[in-house]
């Protein structure tokens, strides 16, 4: 029986995916196997030494300590696509509340008592905007996200261009041919009359947007952040709002620094707050989790490589170990030191951390998983 742990409510959709009769699951489950978490903090968590794999129930994985994890041989995974959608409409809001004042007009309209309707036509005028029809949008990110929010800018008649180091062929593929693929972020941001970001948070994008990429954007530029809070540096926005440089900024992620700030729209984390994208999120992280559980195969971690492979002889040996020329030969060394025909195998590596999978042919001593454990860099070994 595994144990897995939630460390937030994760919608039954998704829990009920796990066998019952092979996991205990539940948020007062002692001694995890697994965890499942959506927000809570993890950083200061200690894990014993048979926590195998962490699940995130979303995309980002800010709260999870990734390095740590792949040291002590701790898969973690994500969920990226499970809430694209939910983020996507939750975009196209943005593009309107950052081109009218709606939320300034609801507010003022709730403060009127008498004689309401003459009173609105009257006051409505200091609440007009724009619309984005023929403006150009700027997508910085055009990955599961960021792709469905360009093609729907598109469809809403706006000229996009967006830049993505990284695109992969299917986020290419999907693309709608009218988006104009830049070179950098410069090009965007020159070009822009929005800017959306839809970027993870790592050391080369926190800050992107400061004083230097806003004096290279247009006048009165819209801003919208549904990625992260450390993407932007407040003060420079600010200071760009104040002198007329940026014309309003919608975040989903509020600090201290950005609410009850004119020209800042601050959206309490509703990107994924949808039944959908919970259930998504929940039912892809409990498949990832049984199938790295069960059998050992890995697909959609942030922290060690994707490796998958149908399973063949009378046992599977997973072994997370550190990225090194030798460390196939080593493994495979040991394996058959034991005696163990190895049938099948396939090995992987991301970045600094690798992942390899063996079939053999016969039992797996605890002798021949000591001496795989003692190879350097080798992190964990399970045997399935």
């Amino acid at each position: 029986m595994n144990n897995i742990l939630c460390l937030n409510k994760i919608a039954a959709v998704g829990t009920d995916k796990l066998d019952k009769a092979v996991y205990n699951v539940g948020t007062e489950v002692e001694n995890p196997d697994a965890i499942m978490v959506r927000s809570a903090a993890m950083h200061d968590m200690e894990f014993g030494k048979n926590m195998l794999a962490i699940a995130r129930a979303g995309a980002g994985v800010n709260n999870i300590p990734v390095e740590r994890c792949a040291e002590e041989g701790i898969v973690v995974f994500n969920t990226p696509g499970a809430n694209a959608n939910g983020v996507k409409e939750l975009a196209v809001c943005a593009l309107m509340l950052a081109s009218r004042d709606v939320v300034g007009g609801i507010n003022w309209a709730g403060t009127l008592t008498e004689d309401v309707a003459k009173a609105v036509e009257k006051g409505k005028s200091q609440f007009g905007g724009c619309e984005i029809q023929g403006k150009t949008l700027g997508v910085i990110g055009l990955g599961a996200i960021g792709g469905l929010v360009a093609n729907a800018a598109v469809a809403l008649g706006m000229k996009v261009v967006g830049c993505d180091p990284f695109m992969s062929v299917d986020a290419a593929w999907n693309m709608d041919p009218a988006v104009v693929k830049a070179a950098t972020f410069e090009d965007v941001f020159k070009a822009a009359d929005y800017v959306t970001l839809h970027v993870p948070a790592t050391k080369d994008t926190k800050g992107m947007i400061n004083a230097a990429s806003l004096s290279i954007m247009k006048d009165g530029v819209r801003i919208i952040n549904l990625a992260r809070a450390d993407l932007v540096n407040a003060q420079d926005l600010k200071a760009g709002l104040e002198s007329g440089k940026v014309a309003s900024y919608v975040t989903d992620f509020p600090t201290e620094e950005t609410i009850n700030v004119k020209g800042i729209v601050a959206i309490p984390h509703l990107g994924a707050s949808t039944e959908e994208s919970e259930d998504n999120c929940a039912v892809m992280a409990a498949v990832e989790l049984d199938d790295y559980l069960r059998y050992g195969n890995i697909k959609n971690s942030v922290n060690y490589p994707n490796v998958a492979m149908a399973m063949s002889g009378d046992a599977r040996v997973c072994v997370l170990h550190a990225n090194a020329a030798d460390a196939l030969a080593k493994i495979t060394a040991a394996l058959a030191e034991a005696g163990l025909c190895v049938e099948n195998v396939t090995s992987k590596a991301k970045g600094d951390n690798a992942y390899t999978i063996a079939d053999v042919k016969g039992a797996v001593s605890a002798d021949a998983q000591a001496k795989l454990s003692a190879i350097d860099g080798v992190r964990r070994v399970r045997v399935i």
